[in-house]
């Protein structure tokens, strides 16, 4: 028994294939970006590979001692201190709750497109800083990385992989230009929405108006924000033969972040590989002190609220209105609340500085999950099957809550305008209406029925490109063609010009025939 123990490891070992630890640079974006990266790192950690990640000596999330990646730390600043960016989030919250008036919609606009112009500015700063620092390129240079791994929401990590020679893994959702399929992918805005402006793929001709009026008004943002930092550092660097938008669209694999429960479908590319949930899995038990205050509940179940990790508190009457509306409710509580205790919370609520959210949303007495509308907790919730309450706050959250909305999924409120009042009606609507959770189940079911993890699909891209040196082969061309070239106006015009001409020669030459044969005729008769 023993002997045939060993022969069977020794059959095992010898037919398994060989895993050769590879080097990946990882230039990432901090927040709660930051949180889904740091699981791939965690995956490639375990699987044998080598991650050194860059980070700015301010970073807010990424620490610079950890046990599965190294770091490498720039004395730099990226804006996205925890002091800089919460004083900003706040500000802008202060202002949206203040005035609910288009004109002073209006005026948050020059705030956010400052903001984001700065920290633009900041990345790129930090950017030139490593190409300057001799010592650390030269690191660089001499560690032989097999890739750089990078969130194109800012450009520092596009750069730098051009400037190393390396091919280029994005995990992505945004990029510095627009949502990321639109960087790459054909998306014609007859039917592909575009972000922020709240429409589906099934749009009316005023709708169509709309979205390309918001098309239109999303370039000029792009020209103020990006055109006049990324073409300067492009130019300045690598000469003024290089098109920086080239160097995003030649990334070799896009892992992106949603898939088409989440999306509207829509064209897309060979190298752009769907990992929507990849941060998901299934709920551990809770905590005694928890399981018991959640079993407390009975049939009526428990309610999850959380606002990630850039808001830490609300305003202080709208935390008066949420924690007076949930104590007129039988379910329980458990709220991520920092900050001070309101006055009206019941004896049903739960305040936690941190609450373990996947094992929360995977419990079966959670009954609705009070979100802000982060990626993340988007993917978790559709993975668990929660249904949603929506108070989104900043950036994309209104799209993702839009999205969710759209399916029947969610019922979304409005951070300028929310009251105890609403804020009780749209949980009550939740709780007691069955479909919400039942089209919730369904998306569960699409957003799971697949043949391999999402997480171990991105993985096997990253070893894909590292074992290639690349993925040219998923590459299109197209980002070199001229717009001319690519929507073949060039040809249009020569083959117009074309029948224009040969049109032209036919009417010449049936003139001088008629002229020719009018005078025969005119000859005869004379």
């Amino acid at each position: 028994m023993y002997l045939l123990t060993l022969l069977t490891l020794a059959v095992l070992l010898c037919s398994s294939s060989p895993v050769s630890g590879g080097k990946v640079l990882v230039f990432p974006v901090d927040g709660s970006h930051w949180v889904n990266m740091n699981i791939i790192i965690k995956e490639l950690h375990i699987r044998g590979h080598e991650v050194t990640v860059l980070r700015a000596l301010d970073s807010w999330h990424i620490k610079p001692n950890s046990s599965h990646f190294k770091t490498i730390t720039v004395n730099s600043s990226t804006g996205f201190s925890e002091q800089n960016f919460g004083s900003f989030v706040t500000r802008l919250l202060k202002m949206r709750r203040e005035g609910t008036s288009f004109w002073s919609f209006i005026s948050l606009v020059p705030n956010i497109l400052t903001q984001w112009y700065f920290m633009h500015e900041q990345v790129l700063q930090m950017t030139e800083e490593i190409f300057e620092h001799k010592a650390i390129m030269q690191k660089l240079s001499d560690a032989k990385f097999d890739l750089v791994l990078t969130d194109p929401a800012f450009g520092g990590g596009v750069f730098l992989g051009h400037r190393l020679g390396l091919p280029l893994v994005f995990n992505v959702r945004w990029a510095i230009q627009s949502e990321g399929h639109n960087v790459i992918a054909p998306s014609p805005l007859s039917y592909i929405p575009i972000p922020g402006s709240e429409l589906t793929d099934k749009m009316t001709f005023k709708q169509r108006v709309k979205n390309f009026l918001i098309y239109v008004i999303t370039c000029i943002q792009f020209w103020y924000i990006i055109e006049p930092n990324y073409k300067p550092f492009a130019h300045r660097h690598f000469g003024k033969d290089v098109n920086y938008m080239e160097l995003f669209q030649a990334a070799d694999v896009w892992l992106m972040r949603n898939d088409f429960t989440f999306e509207f479908p829509r064209p897309t590319m060979p190298n752009i590989v769907y990992m929507s949930g990849f941060q998901c899995k299934p709920s551990k038990h809770l905590p005694k002190e928890l399981e018991d205050f959640v079993q407390s509940s009975g049939e009526h179940g428990v309610i999850v609220m959380t606002l990630g990790t850039l808001v830490e508190q609300l305003p202080e009457d709208l935390t008066e209105d949420i924690a007076a509306a949930f104590a007129e409710l039988p379910q329980k509580v458990i709220w991520k609340h920092k900050g001070k205790k309101p006055s009206t919370l019941g004896n049903n609520t739960l305040l936690l500085d941190w609450l373990p959210q996947n094992d929360l949303l995977g419990h079966p007495k959670t009954k609705v999950f009070v979100a802000h509308g982060g990626t993340n907790g988007m993917q978790e919730a559709i993975y668990h099957g929660v249904p949603l309450v929506g108070l989104p706050l900043l950036f994309d959250q209104q799209d993702n809550f839009f999205r969710m909305a759209s399916r029947g999924v969610a019922k979304v409120l409005d951070y300028g305008t929310v009251n105890k009042d609403i804020f009780l009606d749209a949980l009550k609507e939740v709780l007691y209406e069955p479909s919400y959770r039942e089209k919730m189940k369904k998306l569960s079911s699409l957003q799971r029925d697949q043949p391999m993890k999402p997480l171990d699909r991105a993985i096997f891209w990253i070893e894909f490109v590292m074992r290639h040196k690349g993925a040219a082969h998923l590459r299109t061309e197209s980002y070199k063609m001229s717009k001319t070239q690519y929507h073949s106006v060039d040809v249009l015009a020569f083959l117009f010009g074309t029948v224009l001409l040969l049109f032209t020669i036919f009417l010449s030459v049936g003139k001088c025939i008629w002229r020719r044969m009018f005078h025969q005729r005119k000859a005869k008769k004379e």
